[in-house]
C-alpha cells in the first residue's frame, strides 16, 4: 500500500491538513488574548464560531461528498483556508485586525475543514483497493488522532517562537503543503451511483433499457423533486445504523461528553497558563508542546495494549487516566520549574492515553461498522461527539468570567472524567482481547 504514489500523496496532504486544522485552533484564539486582549467571554465565542460548522453542517456535507470528486474538495478546502489565515495575517499587518476579523476567519477555517475532513474519509474507498482498506484507514486515522494532540502543542510552539498572527500565517503554510500534496493525485476517481437504490440491487437489463429511454421533461422535473429527500435518507440511515447499536451509542455518548468538557477546559487552560500561572509565551509552547511526545508513544501503546488486556479495559483505564491528569493542574501555582514540569507532565499523560483511546475507539467502531455504513457512521459520531464543542467553550469562557480560571478549570475538568464514566457501564466495557466480526454485537451484560 506505502508503495501507491497516489496514497503516498493522499496520506501526507490529509497529514498536513489535520496539523494545520488542529495548530489553528490554539494560534487563534492565542492571536485574541495576547495580541487583542480578549476577555475570557470573547474567547469562548471565537472558540464556538469556529466549532459551529461542525454541529451545522456534518451531516449535510457527509452525504454531498458521496456525489462530489474528493480530490476536488480537499483541494478547494485547503485554498480556502489558505486564504482565509494569510488574510488574517495581512489584516494584522496593516493594523486592522480585530475579532470580527478573527471571528470571520475561524468560522472559515472550520466550515472548510469539515469539507475537508469528510472528503479524505470518502477518499480512501475511491483510491485503494478493498483489501487495503483497514491499513489505509488506520494510517488515515492514526495521523488524524496524533494532529489532534500534536497540533496545538505545535500551535503554542509557533506563537512562542513567533508572534500569534506570524503564527496564522504559518498555519497557512500547513495548508498550502496539503494543497501541493493532493492535487498531485493522478489516479481518476469515480463518482459512486448517486441513486439510493443503487446498494439495493443491481439493474436487470430489461431494466437498463428502460432508464434510456427518451424522456428528458419527465426526468428534469423528478431530479430536483427527488434529491432532497435522498440526501436526507441516507443522513437518516447513517443516524438509525449508530442510535440503533449499543456499543457505537455508548461512543456517541462519551464522545459527546469528552469533546463538551475538552471545549471549555481548553478555553480556561489557554487563560490560566498565562493570567493565572504568569508563564511567558515560551513556557505556555513548552507546555502545550508535552502532548506530542505523549501521542506518540499512544500509537505504540495501541499496537499492543489491546490485543493484551482487552479492548475494553484499556478503552477505560487510559480514559480515565488520561482524562484524570488535568486535575492536577488547579493545585498548581506561580511560574517556577517545578509548575512547568508539573504541567509538562500533565500533557504527556494527556497525550499518550488520549491517542490510545482514540486509535482503539476508531478500530472499535470500524470493526462494528458494515462497509456501505463507514462514511455515515464517522460523520454521525463526529457530529454528535463533536456538535456539542462550541456550547462547550462558551460555558467555558462564562466559567472562568464568573468563578475564575481556577475554580472553572477544576470544574470543567472533572466533567472529563464522565466519558470514561459512560464506557464503563456500556457494552464497551466487556470488548476483549479481539473485535467483534463486522456488524456482529458486543458481549452483553451477564
Amino acid at each position: 500500500m506505502w508503495r501507491d504514489r497516489d496514497f503516498r500523496r493522499l496520506w501526507v496532504g490529509q497529514t498536513v491538513s489535520q496539523l494545520g486544522e488542529h495548530t489553528t485552533l490554539v494560534v487563534l484564539p492565542l492571536c485574541a488574548v495576547l495580541t487583542l486582549g480578549a476577555g475570557a467571554g470573547e474567547l469562548g465565542v471565537l472558540r464556538a464560531v469556529g466549532q459551529a460548522p461542525i454541529l451545522l453542517l456534518s451531516l449535510l456535507v457527509g452525504a454531498w461528498v458521496d456525489r462530489w470528486r474528493t480530490r476536488t474538495v480537499m483541494v478547494l478546502a485547503d485554498v480556502g483556508r489558505t486564504l482565509a489565515l494569510g488574510a488574517a495575517a495581512v489584516a494584522w499587518f496593516f493594523g486592522a485586525l480585530g475579532l470580527p476579523a478573527l471571528l470571520v476567519a475561524g468560522f472559515a477555517v472550520g466550515a472548510l475543514s469539515v469539507f475537508f475532513d469528510v472528503a479524505y474519509q470518502a477518499s480512501l474507498v475511491r483510491l485503494v483497493k478493498r483489501d487495503q482498506l483497514v491499513r489505509g484507514n488506520s494510517a488515515l486515522e492514526g495521523s488524524r488522532s496524533a494532529a489532534q494532540i500534536a497540533g496545538p502543542a505545535l500551535g503554542g510552539a509557533l506563537v512562542s517562537l513567533l508572534s500569534a498572527p506570524i503564527a496564522a500565517a504559518s498555519s497557512a503554510l500547513l495548508f498550502a503543503l496539503s494543497f501541493l500534496s493532493i492535487r498531485r493525485i493522478r489516479r481518476s476517481e469515480s463518482i459512486p451511483e448517486p441513486t439510493h437504490q443503487a446498494s439495493q440491487r443491481l439493474p436487470e437489463p430489461a431494466e437498463q433499457l428502460s432508464q434510456r429511454l427518451p424522456e428528458p421533461k419527465h426526468e428534469s422535473k423528478q431530479k430536483p423533486q427527488q434529491r432532497p429527500p435522498r440526501v436526507w435518507r441516507r443522513i437518516g440511515a447513517g443516524l438509525r445504523f449508530v442510535i440503533g447499536d449499543t456499543s457505537l451509542r455508548a461512543v456517541c455518548l462519551a464522545s459527546a461528553a469528552f469533546q463538551f468538557s475538552l471545549a471549555a477546559t481548553t478555553t480556561v487552560y489557554l487563560l490560566f497558563l498565562p493570567r493565572e500561572l504568569r508563564l511567558s509565551g515560551t513556557e505556555v509552547g513548552l507546555v502545550l508542546a508535552a502532548a506530542g511526545p505523549g501521542a506518540l508513544l499512544g500509537s505504540l501503546l495501541a499496537a499492543r495494549l489491546p490485543g493484551r488486556f482487552g479492548h475494553g479495559v484499556v478503552l477505560v483505564s487510559a480514559a480515565a487516566l488520561g482524562d484524570g491528569a488535568f486535575l492536577c493542574v488547579p493545585a498548581l501555582h506561580g511560574s517556577s520549574a517545578g509548575t512547568v514540569l508539573a504541567l509538562v507532565a500533565v500533557g504527556l499523560v494527556f497525550g499518550t492515553f488520549g491517542q490510545l483511546v482514540n486509535v482503539t475507539v476508531m478500530a472499535v467502531r470500524q470493526a462494528l461498522t458494515p462497509d456501505g455504513m463507514q462514511g455515515r457512521a464517522a460523520a454521525t459520531i463526529t457530529f454528535v461527539g463533536m456538535g456539542l464543542t462550541p456550547l462547550g467553550s462558551l460555558l467555558g469562557g462564562f466559567l472562568a468570567d464568573e468563578w475564575g480560571p481556577r475554580l472553572s478549570l477544576a470544574v470543567t475538568a472533572a466533567g472529563m472524567l464522565l466519558s470514561p464514566l459512560l464506557m464503563a457501564l456500556s457494552p464497551l466495557a466487556r470488548l476483549g482481547r479481539t473485535l467483534p466480526a463486522r456488524g456482529a454485537p458486543c458481549p452483553a451484560r451477564s
